[in-house]
């Protein structure tokens, strides 16, 4: 029994070791599928301009910036902890729907752009993005949308805290890594082990700006329970969109239901 015992503990330990060592390739996956573009906005009959950005710690981003005739506002669009921006052309649709220009980037590491990521490095390019609008392309901050899916949810957040942009959308938000590392990893000590922290629960109690968190019940991913915290603890204005369908295709599923939604609080809480 022992012996086991000892086997048991080692086994438990070197688990606790790889979880600790390998936590940036657990997070970040820019190679899934791939990290090459798979399509670009011209495949849509989209205008387009690709656009690349220098970051204050001097890292050279791709993104992609797809103006609307006539465009209601601006939307900053940060994405997922995989794949890149070549995979958000069904998104970027709706937000054409919706009237607005999209200015989408893929972080330091994703798709065409250098550098490896980091949190403070994604911290640094969101800056980046937010600064050519303002600054390169002398939009006001007020017709600027801040917009996050998953892992951008907190890279929007984190931005908006600094900033006071018209508004701000998160889509399957979660609390912070430590508490998501908890709930994926139950039976270990992961919350201790997490050396970034995403805090999406602080952030937002910092964001004046009207706020929309969005998430489906169904979430395999991002337990929308953890959402629904994140909301709790933001300020108002702001309003809840529930949906149904999976991590990655909800708003696809809920399709109708999603257009709706943003465009209510765009034009009723953020006047926009």
């Amino acid at each position: 029994m022992l012996r086991w015992l000892m086997i048991f503990a080692v086994a438990y330990l070197a688990v606790l070791a790889l979880l600790w060592v390998f936590q940036n390739h657990l997070l970040y996956q820019p190679n899934m599928p791939t990290r090459d573009l798979q399509a670009d906005p011209a495949e849509r009959g989209w205008e387009y301009e690709d656009v690349h950005l220098s970051t204050g710690d001097g890292v050279e981003l791709h993104g992609w910036w797809i103006p609307a005739s006539e465009a209601r506002a601006s939307l900053i669009f940060f994405h997922g902890n995989a794949g890149n921006i070549s995979h958000r052309l069904e998104s970027i649709a709706i937000f054409r729907e919706l009237g607005l220009s999209v200015l989408i980037i893929d972080y330091r590491g994703y798709g065409q752009s250098e550098g490896s990521p980091s949190e403070g490095g994604l911290r640094q390019d969101a800056r980046a993005a937010w600064t050519h609008l303002r600054e390169d392309r002398q939009i006001p901050a007020e017709d600027i949308v801040l917009f996050g899916r998953s892992l951008g949810s907190a890279v929007a957040s984190e931005l908006a805290r600094e900033h006071q942009p018209g508004a701000v959308i998160l889509e399957s938000a979660f609390r912070s890594v430590p508490e998501m590392a908890q709930a994926v990893y139950p039976f270990f000590p992961a919350r201790w082990l997490a050396r970034m922290d995403y805090d999406n629960e602080a952030y937002v109690q910092d964001i004046q700006a009207p706020l929309l968190m969005v998430h489906s019940e169904d979430d395999e991913i991002i337990p929308y329970e953890q959402g629904r915290a994140v909301y709790e603890t933001a300020n108002q204005p702001k309003d809840f969109l529930t949906l149904q369908g999976g991590h990655n295709t909800g708003f696809l599923d809920s399709r109708q239901r999603y257009i709706q939604g943003l465009d209510q609080f765009l034009s009723e809480l953020a006047g926009l």
